[in-house]
């Protein structure tokens, strides 16, 4: 495909990839055009310059080695480069160094952990775009079969599509001043993309410090308001985020709400049974998200201009959406704990398992059951079995959890 003439060329010198993955969407935001190249140490963005400038630079200014300011230092040196701009991330906010720097002209000087959506205005700024528009950032075809287009795209594919209620509560988020811990779980835990994306962050390299995150609140504590928000926002502003197709759009929305209330019928099994709630709520969030991530690669093969038949979307859901969900918690590298509730929903195998992963594959059964069937008819499953479950307690079992909205 080719590259339009002037479309500006963004060098990313990031070593963390979650930030670095960030500041590539808040670049496309601003400028869907844009070819964004990225490295992660300050040796390899100079060499880079070196080779061929770009048109802008976003420097950490704790880069190892070459850190983002001496980066500058040597850039601004150049006589090609004095007007270059230049943003700057740095944890060195303090009087003396921001003098320091002030001399190297910066486009932007921000201190960490920066506010995503104030860098976002910027670039649109510096990049003189236009509004973005959805429709113009449709992927290209470079296949004419929807399943050669899917196995091509779910080992890399975007992810979930986020739930319109939850993008309503991102953006009040953004604009609010303080935030609370609570609040944010409170807005976030109902979207399967959210939590996974913010478990797997939590679990990055860079941020391991005490045993791996497994739920929500968990991640939240570890990455602190600011983090999370701007990882958030990443998700919010992805391409192609939305599902224009109503026959997707109302899947996604049964999706969205079948996971909810997977996640609610765990929570509710995992304290009854006085087991890690928190962390059944979220493997009975997360057991589905495969689906919504191919209902997003479905609707970017149409945006795309692919032909889209009913008898296509049933067969994709039936046959494709274990293997999409597999491949996004692989990727996301969320905790192998997790991975084996979610599994454990579908199906137990044979082996030793935990008393959280027999109350996910309770949890699914419960959420199959006929309108007609009563909970304790599942007394005598293998999960309810293991479990050595009282009668009473699914005698008591609230009703609301099984209907659907």
């Amino acid at each position: 495909m080719s590259t339009p003439a002037n479309a500006p060329q963004i060098l990313i010198a990031e070593a963390n990839p979650w930030i670095a993955d960030l500041l590539a969407q808040l670049v496309l935001d601003a400028r869907n055009d844009a070819q964004i190249l990225k490295v992660s140490d300050g040796a390899a963005a100079l060499a880079r310059c070196r080779r061929k400038l770009p048109d802008l630079v976003i420097a950490d200014g704790e880069l190892a080695g070459l850190d983002g300011i001496e980066l500058l230092r040597q850039l601004r040196r150049h006589p090609r480069t004095p007007a270059l701009p230049y943003i700057l991330i740095s944890n060195r906010v303090d009087a003396s160094s921001v003098r320091a720097v002030l001399p190297l002209a910066p486009a932007a000087y921000l201190a960490k952990p920066f506010n995503a959506e104030h860098l976002r205005q910027r670039l649109q700024t510096l990049l003189h775009s236009e509004s973005y528009q959805a429709d113009t950032n449709a992927p290209t075809l470079l296949v004419d079969n929807l399943e050669h287009y899917l196995d091509s795209v779910r080992e890399e594919g975007q992810g979930a599509p986020l739930l319109a209620d939850v993008r309503d509560a991102v953006a009040r988020s953004l604009q609010a001043g303080e935030q609370d811990l609570g609040e944010l779980a409170a807005e976030f835990s109902r979207d399967p993309q959210i939590t996974a994306r913010l478990i797997a962050a939590a679990n990055s390299a860079a941020e391991q410090r005490s045993g791996p995150c497994q739920t929500l609140s968990q991640a939240l504590q570890r990455l602190g308001i600011a983090r999370s928000l701007n990882l958030v926002l990443g998700l919010a502003i992805q391409r192609n985020a939305l599902l224009q197709d109503p026959r997707l759009a109302e899947l996604a929305s049964h999706t969205g709400e079948q996971a909810q209330r997977g996640a609610e019928i765990a929570h509710w099994l995992a304290a009854q049974l006085r087991l890690d709630n928190e962390l059944c709520y979220t493997a009975g969030l997360l057991h589905n998200i495969g689906e919504l991530a191919l209902l997003r690669s479905l609707q970017d093969w149409q945006n795309a201009g692919g032909e889209l038949s009913n008898e296509q979307i049933e067969r994709a859901m039936s046959r494709r959406a274990a293997g999409f969900g597999s491949a996004l918690r692989i990727r996301w590298r969320l905790p192998f704990g997790l991975r084996e509730l979610i599994a454990a929903y579908y199906a137990l195998g044979s082996g030793v398992f935990s008393r959280e992963a027999l109350v996910l594959n309770l949890c699914a059964q419960l959420l199959e059951l006929p309108a007609n069937q009563a909970p304790q008819s599942l007394l005598e499953s293998r999960a309810a079995r293991l479990l050595r479950l009282p009668v009473t307690l699914l005698e008591h079992f609230p009703g609301r959890l099984l209907q659907s909205a």
